[in-house]
């Protein structure tokens, strides 16, 4: 990649898109002479370089976390599609955090060499077939031991296809890390001597760290092909709607919401089925604070960036209407007596700068009823909240009780106004 690294200034190379019609890439884009990071509807770009660099890098981790090869299969029309190839950066970027975290040293096999002397490691079987012992009494003494000296051969084939691997990740993605570049690989590429190398290695080893290096060095290697040189790479999705609801389901839900799927009975008259059931409705997210009950929905839609837009960039009928049924099974079903359900949509937006005047990670912005509900129960008045967008993306793991309280009285909050 020829992008000129030294006077490369990142934050130009960084835009928010709008999840608009042909708007909606999330992740990183490249080509030979450039790049471009595309974050999610909402997100807010840090002021500082460093730390838009981290964010970059979350960003990467989400999308390799949170998407399969069928998220990131890109929607482009049939002229252009052999043009553009998924490129593998979480190899790349395991091969450069590899190099920086050993202070910028290469992976090098340690060689043993073996020695007389009365300090280090000893090699008894050596010892006992070369040396000669003093006998004292029913003892054998051997005041001259044979020890294993350990040291590193940097003239290993391994050594030098890792020096290939850091220069060509560096080449590519090096710009989200340092202007500086390693030094030049001192081998020529040779696919098949490459992979066959790394395959032997891999099944030798034992070391957890070893093996994400060389399972990463062999993905690169295999990306890594003449017919792709000039061609568009990119790591992303153009449906982060997918990589939204993973991530409002890790915050906030519980691991068994198959428990709460409603599902329909059929009973066949001129057959043998009674109260068969088939496929059930299946909600995003279930959470359970306190002694209430939360059917979340998450809803990767503009209304929480472009307001001005109206009730057509909030969720429909339909989805409301399933956001009920999903209310009414768990509250006549699942509940303990006393328990309340509610109802909500998730939709991302950006806490910094927004139409709301919400100065809070969590916001309620809208509710929905049914017009065919008299007197709607808890349930049956669907909250419409806004998470900030980068918020979600940065704190997804770990512990989220503070955050399932939060959402629980933003929802509540629509009860009380």
């Amino acid at each position: 990649m020829s992008i000129d690294r030294e006077n490369f200034k990142i934050r130009e190379h960084c835009r928010v898109n709008s999840n608009d019609e042909g708007d909606r890439f999330v992740g990183v884009k490249a080509d030979s002479e450039n790049v471009v990071i595309y974050f999610p509807l909402g997100y807010e770009l840090p002021l500082s370089d460093e730390e838009l660099k981290r964010d970059i890098k979350n960003l990467l981790h989400v999308l390799a976390t949170f998407t399969d090869k069928t998220d990131r299969t890109l929607h482009i029309d049939k002229f252009t599609a052999s043009q553009s190839v998924e490129f593998p950066i979480q190899a790349y970027l395991n091969v450069i955090n590899y190099y920086l975290d050993h202070n910028g040293s290469y992976y090098t096999e340690v060689e043993s060499n073996y020695k007389v002397d009365k300090r280090g490691k000893t090699d008894w079987n050596r010892t006992i077939k070369t040396q000669i012992p003093m006998i004292q009494g029913k003892s054998l003494l051997y005041f001259d031991q044979i020890v294993r000296v350990s040291a590193p051969n940097i003239n290993r084939l391994i050594t030098r296809i890792h020096k290939y691997c850091v220069h060509e990740s560096f080449n590519r993605i090096g710009w989200l890390y340092t202007t500086n570049k390693p030094e030049q690989p001192d081998i020529n590429f040779e696919k098949t001597l490459f992979v066959a190398t790394l395959n032997d290695k891999l099944l030798c080893t034992n070391n957890d760290v070893e093996k994400r290096l060389f399972r990463s060095m062999i993905a690169m290697i295999d990306f890594m092909d003449e017919s792709t040189i000039d061609k568009q790479f990119y790591f992303g999705t153009d449906k982060f709607e997918s990589v939204w609801e993973k991530l409002v389901d890790k915050y906030f839900g519980e691991t068994n919401k198959q428990d709460y799927f409603p599902h329909a009975l059929w009973t066949e008259r001129y057959g043998s089925s009674k109260g068969r059931p088939v496929s059930a409705l299946e909600p995003d997210s279930i959470m359970i604070y306190g002694c209430n009950y939360y059917v979340l929905d998450a809803k990767y839609y503009r209304y929480g960036v472009f307001p001005e837009l109206g009730v057509s960039a909030l969720p429909q009928s339909s989805d409301i209407n399933k956001q009920i049924t999903y209310g009414q099974f768990i509250k006549n079903k699942k509940t303990p007596e006393g328990a309340d359900v509610f109802n909500a949509f998730i939709m991302p937006f950006n806490m910094q700068e927004n139409k709301f005047t919400i100065n809070s990670y969590y916001g309620n912005v809208a509710e929905a009823v049914g017009d065919w509900i008299t007197s709607p129960l808890t349930f049956e008045r669907v909250q419409g909240i806004v998470i900030d967008t980068r918020y979600l993306l940065k704190n997804y793991d770990g512990n989220h009780d503070n955050d399932k309280r939060l959402l629980s009285k933003e929802i509540e909050k629509g009860f009380i106004l």
